[in-house]
């Protein structure tokens, strides 16, 4: 069979899907919901967007519409500069049992010769942000305005060893605008069989200006902010103050009171890990919205039951995971999308390759958050997380 030519492509699209003007579209979406599709590639849509537009580039649009669960008689129309890749695209859809789905005649060109308004983004990004996030820009769930909101965040994490090295590289790498890294230590060989922030030729330098190097050659639009200091009473108000999420990834339970205290004065959520030898937990707090982490941990087991890493042992992939379990759950509370694991403890077993979801609940009788109006002081807790 010889295959079709482009030209007989286009005019077969356009026998079976048929298309629409830019006086029509303008009609039915004063009428009503109309889902619009702008099927650019990514480098295109910093000239200008159809407003209420999904920017989803034409290779991800059959994946990106499947995933959004439509209802096969919803009214899709797609537009692209001229209205060729639209038309295809309009055809596609068609096949997939969109039988609504229809081209903007003429495109994004023919839509402002007959004086149709588009969106303009003053601080929109640059063409080298769209091949960056291109990614992001194709999700609906993210898109342009998504990925101006993480380039606006600002996350504090807490520790640049296991939890915090990959939490820090998912954010950096997404974009995150301003990522704070807090540790007082140096990086040390034992270090490098689950710290991958660091490197061999970084040994005995301090691990947050590794971090820093590592997070910058990963992503110049990320600032990474240093705090080479340990978390205590007297600068941790100061310290995470001005940060819209905090990641916990420390290894002891009186740093865990500490910022679970620090996070009910300031009202910052906190992106839970923890990590014992194969097993791993995870949870996401949001201030007075559900449990604290006192809510489930109400008093620290004893040192002798709760070793840290360098007594017990850790398997080294594992906190990769709980880490970018913490980096998503960060993701998707400045995204506001999804459901976070407020109100829910996951549990994971590397040996058995197991998640449990335990839920939760805020306790009345919390020490911590039972009260709003009286968050909790911040004191330095000891080993017994007593205050110290």
């Amino acid at each position: 069979m010889v295959p079709k030519t482009y030209a007989q492509l286009v005019k077969e699209a356009l026998e079976i899907t048929g298309e629409i003007s830019p006086a029509e579209l303008d009609e039915m979406r004063n009428a009503g919901p109309v889902v619009l599709i702008d099927c650019r590639e990514t480098d295109e849509f910093g000239g200008g967007t159809i407003a209420g537009a999904s920017l989803v580039p034409r290779a991800s649009i059959e994946a990106a519409v499947a995933r959004a669960g439509l209802a096969t008689d919803v009214p899709i129309v797609v537009y692209c500069s001229s209205g060729v890749r639209s038309l295809l695209a309009a055809r596609t859809l068609r096949e997939m049992g969109y039988q609504s789905a229809t081209s903007l005649a003429g495109g994004l060109e023919r839509w402002l010769r007959e004086g149709y308004p588009i969106e303009r983004s003053s601080d929109g990004l640059s063409n080298e942000q769209r091949q960056r996030y291109a990614r992001h820009l194709s999700l609906p769930e993210v898109g342009e305005k998504g990925q101006q909101k993480l380039l606006e965040a600002k996350v504090a994490v807490i520790g640049a060893g296991g939890l915090g090295s990959p939490a820090a590289l998912y954010l950096a790498a997404a974009g995150v605008g301003t990522i704070g890294v807090i540790d007082f230590d140096v990086v040390d060989a034992s270090n490098l069989q689950r710290q991958i922030l660091h490197a061999t030729d970084r040994i005995g330098r301090p691990k947050v200006d590794s971090a820093k190097q590592s997070l910058e050659a990963i992503n110049p639009d990320v600032n990474v902010v240093t705090h080479g200091e340990q978390l205590n009473a007297a600068n941790a108000l100061d310290v995470l103050s001005g940060y819209d999420v905090i990641v916990d990834g420390s290894d002891s339970f009186p740093t865990r009171y500490l910022v679970n205290d620090v996070s009910l004065n300031l009202r910052v959520p906190v992106a839970h890990g923890s990590i014992f030898r194969f097993d791993g937990q995870a949870s996401f707090f949001i201030p007075y919205e559900g449990p604290c982490y006192r809510c489930i941990f109400a008093e620290a087991p004893p040192p002798e039951l709760a070793p840290n890493c360098a007594d017990a042992g850790v398997l080294g992939v594992l906190p990769g995971i709980i880490g970018s379990i913490q980096a998503t759950e960060t993701i998707k509370h400045i995204l506001g999308i999804g459901e976070t694991l407020v109100g829910r403890l996951l549990a994971y077993d590397a040996l058995d390759q197991s998640f449990m979801t335990v839920k939760v609940n805020r306790r009345p009788d919390c020490p911590a958050c039972s009260d709003p109006a009286r968050p909790p002081d911040i004191v330095d807790y000891d080993a017994l997380c007593r205050v110290g």
